[in-house]
């Protein structure tokens, strides 16, 4: 058989199994072509890792525009009785000061973006608890794209006001918004925008492709494309069915390997009467499978938590502990102590796959983590700090972590939350809104040190005329209208994984709405 027939048939597999999946037509065809001419251009390894924020974070507390009419808007607006939810600017941290007081977290962090033109002469900062995020900032290993959120189209404040403008459904919920943000539509969605880029880029990994998209957090719907399944993990590793003994590597049922064999077969054994007979028995008999082989495969070759630069190895012979394991511990600025945290190990877990990824033949990987507790309708000073610190630990350990494997160049990793939150406070923490900035962390491909997108205006809740009538970018509270779509910045990162623009355009749906020379947001080169 010739390279062009065997490359046409493999084209045709693709497309009939992308049809099998539900949906069809020019979509499938069009991603299983792409599939096939992204799978002859990748080259080397890359990986896009997404950090999504459960609950709404609070963007206005986390980057924070410092020039003068800036800070006026923002201390009049935040700082309102009983309890102000504004930080503070220029004090240094005061450790007997309340837990949960902006006194003990101190100042925030300025940082110096690296085109000053492009803000205007406004200055900027970071959260106080964000000091290493602010190093990778200054280091150029570090953005923040400004206001993002779902769009169907560019929107202005006055096209907000009108009914005939297209907007996001369920605008302002927690379900509705995180599936949107992963996949465009609101809860029901089974579609997301990384998996559907799995889907172009999974021929390229080979037998490996299982692995194209992999969560180390349950279930999102965001790894999973037409032809993507999400491949999910524990923090400790591949999840195994039965129990393994970690020194021989033998599985068993309750102490019997014959009980696990038996097992096995029954949960992998083909329907009677074949799959069409009955489809549920087959898809539960497929997907054990996979699951079963995955783990075997992974589990080979799947370096050790406990092992450098991943973990602390445990001495005196001690089983190794991801919790007490001082590398995966962020200091909780309200107790100062060492504490757990779970989205690092979340990430020594991704870390670890992306070696035995390669191990696998894998070129191209989507990965998803998360962070809950974000929805701060309370006590917001002190639990957005904690949740700050264990982020800023998190990327700091993994940056380490990719720079001792030489994969820092090889990984992106950005942020995602449902929606930012109101400016105004409701007493001590504030209520769901829209737009909010993101960070993106990277090596060499990441323009860092930088603000992408257009910085929003700030008005006040006392402006004259009403509301955050001074501000083209803030709704009623003071709620962010987004600037800069999901689809650009989805596209942007899509891009450096290898999907070309007419690979963007059929995986995210509402990019075409925009200017062609704005879905590229320029923080990849």
């Amino acid at each position: 058989m010739t390279t062009s027939s065997a490359s046409r048939r493999a084209f045709l597999q693709r497309a009939a199994a992308f049809a099998a999946l539900g949906g069809g037509g020019p979509l499938a065809l069009n991603l299983a072509a792409l599939s096939s001419a992204s799978a002859q251009s990748a080259s080397g390894y890359r990986a896009l890792v997404c950090i999504f924020l459960n609950g709404g974070n609070d963007a206005f507390n986390m980057v924070l525009p410092t020039d003068s009419a800036s800070w006026a808007a923002y201390t009049a607006t935040r700082n309102q009785a009983p309890s102000s939810i504004a930080l503070l600017r220029d004090v240094a941290p005061n450790s007997s000061a309340a837990a949960s007081s902006v006194e003990r977290l101190g100042g925030v962090l300025p940082i110096s973006p690296a085109r000053a033109q492009a803000v205007q002469g406004r200055s900027f900062a970071l959260h106080p608890a964000l000091a290493g995020v602010k190093a990778l900032f200054d280091a150029r290993r570090l953005a923040v794209v400004a206001n993002v959120g779902p769009l169907i189209a560019p929107t202005t404040k006055a096209e907000y006001g009108q009914a005939s403008h297209a907007k996001p459904a369920k605008l302002f919920s927690h379900n509705d918004q995180s599936s949107t943000w992963q996949a465009f539509r609101p809860e029901g969605a089974s579609q997301g925008w990384g998996g559907l880029m799995g889907d172009v880029l999974a021929s390229g990994n080979g037998s490996g492709a299982t692995f194209t998209a992999v969560s180390a957090s349950g279930n999102a719907v965001w790894l999973t494309g037409r032809s993507t399944l999400a491949y999910q993990v524990s923090t400790t590793g591949p999840i195994a069915v039965g129990w393994v003994d970690a020194a021989t590597g033998v599985r068993s049922l309750h102490g019997s390997t014959a009980g696990y064999q038996a097992l096995r077969r029954i949960m992998t054994a083909a329907p009677s009467g074949g799959a069409a007979a009955r489809p549920l028995h087959a898809d539960v008999a497929t997907l054990y499978g996979r699951s079963l082989d995955a783990e075997g495969r992974l589990s080979s070759v799947m370096p050790s938590a406990a092992a450098a630069p991943y973990g602390t190895p445990p001495s005196g012979g001690a089983a190794y502990d991801q919790n007490k394991d001082p590398l995966l511990q962020f200091v909780h600025p309200g107790t100062g102590q060492a504490t757990a945290s779970s989205l690092a190990r979340q990430l020594q877990a991704i870390a670890r796959l992306m070696v035995a990824g390669q191990a696998l033949g894998v070129r191209r990987q989507v990965f998803y983590a998360s962070l809950g507790g974000f929805d701060t309708h309370d006590n917001q000073v002190a639990q957005q700090a904690m949740l700050m610190a264990q982020l800023n630990h998190a990327l700091v350990y993994f940056d380490s972590v990719l720079g001792q494997l030489g994969l820092r160049d090889s990984v992106v990793t950005f942020t995602g939350s449902e929606f930012g939150r109101t400016f105004t406070s409701n007493g001590d923490g504030t209520d769901h809104g829209w737009g909010a900035h993101h960070l993106v962390m990277g090596g060499g491909s990441l323009q860092g040190g930088d603000i992408y997108g257009r910085f929003p205006t700030y008005g006040s809740v006392g402006d004259a005329g009403g509301a955050f009538a001074s501000s083209p970018d803030q709704l009623g509270n003071g709620v962010l209208l987004p600037s800069v779509s999901v689809d650009q910045y989805a596209a942007t990162l899509g891009r450096w994984m290898g999907v070309s623009d007419s690979n963007a355009l059929a995986i995210l749906p509402n990019l075409s709405r925009f200017n062609a020379g704005e879905r590229n947001l320029g923080f990849l080169a």
